[in-house]
């Protein structure tokens, strides 16, 4: 049995909320899971990216927590 590895995608949205996807790792799939709405996706290439565009498309949270805002 392969190690799972889990990592967060964290967006603010303008409201000040909080949205986040989990990235969990087994092998070399990938399998993105929103906190806000249940959404999941299987993805082996770019995961990070698939979420940062989930919670941009479906939660407008663009606000990076490390302090970088997105180009507008």
């Amino acid at each position: 049995m392969s190690p799972i590895d889990e990592s967060k995608v964290r967006r603010w949205d303008q409201h000040g909320r909080e949205h986040v996807v989990r990235v969990r790792r087994t092998g070399v799939q990938r399998t993105l899971q929103c906190g806000t709405c249940g959404w999941r996706r299987r993805a082996q290439f770019l995961p990070w990216l698939k979420a940062e565009e989930h919670l941009a498309e479906a939660h407008q949270a663009t606000v990076d927590p490390a302090g970088a805002e997105p180009s507008r």
